[in-house]
């Protein structure tokens, strides 16, 4: 298990022969689990767990309205996801929809809830392969951080571009569109989303760099303190919730007690066949890019002590679907943008997911599928505050570029991406100027070293 962030004792596994060498590895492993699992901080971890929200509220409500998924298997399954990764890794690990996936469902009514885990399940296999057989590590070894940064950059600027169109317009989440301009006022106006972006800045600042520098600079004043340690996340969800039974308190008594019925997809050979080349070859190069790659690079940024290997993320991201997607949950990838949300409201360790995991967990089992009546009301102005800072937060992980030859490879990839809207052209892009650009200097370095030569 060491892959997955489990360190095993080699003197403890010999263990002599006597049994104790067994009892002291699995004494160690339940340590690790527990230190994993610990909170750092109680608000600021369930703070963090709600972070990713702003990804996962929208895609899964919009699959559930349009392509009738199963909301109460999704939480459930997912719930598990998370719980799983908090334990293995012990940092916010997210676990999120995989986009593309979601992006071919809305935008083609003909790919349903069998071409979508069909899409699900060959994406995890493949990225199950690239893991069991360690080609993941080669990748991660072989893209430069560059334009790592690029696919960061692009994945971030996106999500907040989309966070920007949920505050300023309406949506119908059921088709994936925008709706005219969103009025000023009332339970899910412009004012509350812009109230909501003003009071995330107050109280989460600008980054905990800027925290530390004015922590060195002076003390702290009292209401400082009690600012900083307002879980505002939390409360923007819970305002969300409470709204959202507002604009519709029928949908309270409309709850039904008890988990969705399970039931086996039965994915035929034409919606394989669809699921592939509709959903799998656009997913693939994202979850090796962002969901691997990217944040493998990422968690050694932020947790440095941390050396979580692709291989591990490839394992447990390809495991979780060839389970799940069968029984019709939304697949699900791990993703940058998630793990920087999760880290920008407070989460710092595997008990931040966790903790959301049994949240989900909990109302998938107590109120299943019915979730969806209150869910819908959910101001998406608050979605998009959520999403706002998130997309920012991944952003800003590519400021570290240090000379202007990675700056400009980085800025490449990123604008490939974002315009052909497909991350897998950045990345050739990138890779290609990368190429060209160090092929130019070795050239010029055999130049100089030939005039020297001559000298």
């Amino acid at each position: 298990m060491a892959g997955v962030g489990v360190v095993v004792d080699p003197e403890a596994v010999g263990g002599g022969g006597d049994g104790g060498g067994d009892g002291r590895m699995k004494e160690g492993l339940a340590r690790r689990a527990v230190e994993n699992l610990r909170f750092r901080s109680v608000w600021g971890e369930v703070n963090g767990a709600m972070g990713d929200l702003g990804t996962y509220i929208p895609i899964v409500l919009s699959l559930a309205l349009s392509r009738q998924l199963d909301l109460g298997t999704t939480l459930v399954f997912t719930g598990i996801y998370n719980a799983i990764t908090g334990l293995l890794y012990g940092v916010p690990m997210p676990v999120q929809p995989m986009k593309s996936i979601a992006a071919a469902a809305l935008a083609d009514p003909s790919f349903a809830i069998p071409e979508i885990m069909a899409a699900g399940i060959l994406t995890a296999a493949f990225v199950l392969f690239l893991g069991l057989t360690r080609l993941m590590d080669l990748v991660y070894r072989f893209v430069p951080l560059s334009v790592v940064r690029g696919i960061q950059l692009a994945q971030g600027l996106n999500f907040a571009m989309a966070a920007v169109k949920y505050i300023r317009y309406e949506q119908d989440l059921g088709k994936g569109k925008s709706l005219g301009r969103r009025p000023w006022v009332g339970l899910d106006g412009l004012v509350l989303a812009i109230a909501a972006v003003c009071f995330i800045v107050l109280v989460n600042g600008a980054g905990e760099e800027q925290e530390q520098r004015q922590q060195q600079q002076q003390q702290q004043r009292w209401w400082r303190r009690r600012l900083g340690s307002v879980p505002s996340a939390v409360v923007v969800f819970v305002v969300g919730v409470a709204f959202a039974v507002a604009r519709h308190p029928a949908a309270v008594r409309e709850l039904r007690a008890g988990p969705s019925r399970m039931r086996v997809v039965h994915i035929s050979r034409e919606a394989w066949k669809q699921g592939f080349i509709k959903g799998a070859l656009p997913q693939i190069p994202l979850s090796v890019l962002n969901s691997v790659v990217a944040v493998c690079k990422l968690t050694r940024d932020l947790f440095p002590e941390r050396k979580e290997s692709p291989t591990s993320v490839s394992v447990t991201m390809g495991a979780m679907n060839l389970v799940g997607c069968w029984f019709g949950a939304m697949p699900c990838c791990h993703g940058a943008g998630g793990l920087a949300g999760q880290y920008k409201f407070g989460g710092r360790s595997g008990g931040c997911v966790a903790a959301l995991g049994v949240l989900k967990l909990a109302l998938g089992l107590l109120l299943g599928g019915s979730m969806l009546r209150v869910l819908v009301q959910f101001p998406v102005g608050l979605l998009g505050a959520l999403l706002l800072f998130a997309g920012v937060e991944l952003a800003a992980a590519a400021r570290d570029m240090s000379t202007r030859a990675e700056a400009f490879v980085m800025l490449l990839c990123t604008a490939v991406s974002l315009v052909g809207s497909s991350a897998a052209l950045g990345f050739l892009c990138g890779m290609l100027a990368h190429a060209l650009l160090y092929l130019r200097a070795c050239a010029l370095r055999e130049r100089i070293v030939s005039s020297q030569t001559d000298l």
